[in-house]
């Protein structure tokens, strides 16, 4: 295999839905030469109250189905796979691709700052697997770190309810729990929260530094490929294919929320 045509495979990107849109956007942003191939389990979503077991079953069969198309990276743009199926996407794959996932670059990100006190905001998968503080721990000892498990902000997202008198209620409610009050910095781990991005950070009004997923993933894609000498210099049009796993147009319809671009899914029922 030549290493022209290595740098022209797709990258694949998956998620549980269409969250992980963000992801791909920031991606396809910072790299628009990259061919790019999304994955939404919708048929199986959401992944934050799933089993462990579960999770890393479904990883493996989506990983499966990315190399067959041929993918030279497998991007896991989900916490909750990132938490419970990178290892053993690594352990099963990692001679047949690269591989990135959503909480290693978010949390080298937030270690890099000289913070007192962070807070992490996710599903109840992500919160409870403590894998943002025992990350972050690892790197910045005496760090403090409070996590909350924000289950309704995702559904909240797909629904459209971003910046209305509903997403503010149960914003407000969360944000002012005692456990994230008296914090620095907030992690946004999940790849739905970039979309309300914008009401945190009015909410915080400039005292807390907000992170997210998006473009420190896009950011270490991009040195992980270049590192490897596998980005796209074609001058070809680059293809974008948009997958899931179960098809319904109001899926199809929200991924105007998540993606800059049109999007027309492609129904993979890969199970």
């Amino acid at each position: 295999m030549s290493i022209i045509s290595q740098r022209e495979k797709p990258i694949g990107i998956f998620d549980s839905g269409i969250g992980g849109l963000t992801v791909a956007n920031a991606i396809h942003a910072l790299l628009p030469q990259e061919n790019l191939i999304y994955f939404g389990d919708t048929a199986h979503l959401p992944y934050g109250d799933k089993s462990a077991d579960a999770i890393r079953y479904y990883c493996l069969k989506i990983g499966k189905f990315l190399l067959e198309q041929d993918c030279k990276m497998i991007v896991v743009a989900c916490n909750s796979a990132s938490t419970a199926g990178y290892n053993v996407l690594l352990e099963f794959f990692r001679e047949h691709a690269l591989f990135v996932n959503v909480v290693d670059p978010l949390v080298e990100a937030v270690a890099s700052h000289g913070f007192s006190k962070v807070g992490v905001i996710a599903t109840k998968a992500t919160i409870h697997s403590a894998v943002y503080p025992n990350q972050l721990h690892r790197l910045k000892p005496q760090l403090e770190v409070a996590s909350l498990a924000t289950p309704l902000l995702a559904p909240m997202i797909e629904e459209g309810f971003v910046k209305n008198r509903i997403s503010r209620v149960v914003l407000d409610t969360y944000l002012n729990d005692p456990a994230i009050k008296n914090i620095n910095a907030l992690i946004l781990a999940c790849t739905h929260y970039p979309l309300i991005r914008p009401v945190l950070e009015e909410f915080y009004a400039g005292q807390v530094q907000i992170f997210d997923s998006t473009y420190v993933v896009a950011e270490a894609v991009k040195q992980r490929l270049t590192e490897a000498g596998w980005l796209n210099d074609s001058s070809q049009q680059p293809v974008h294919r948009f997958c899931v796993s179960d098809y319904t147009t109001s899926f199809e319809a929200a991924t105007r929320l998540f993606y800059s671009e049109a999007i027309t899914l492609e129904h993979q029922p890969i199970w």
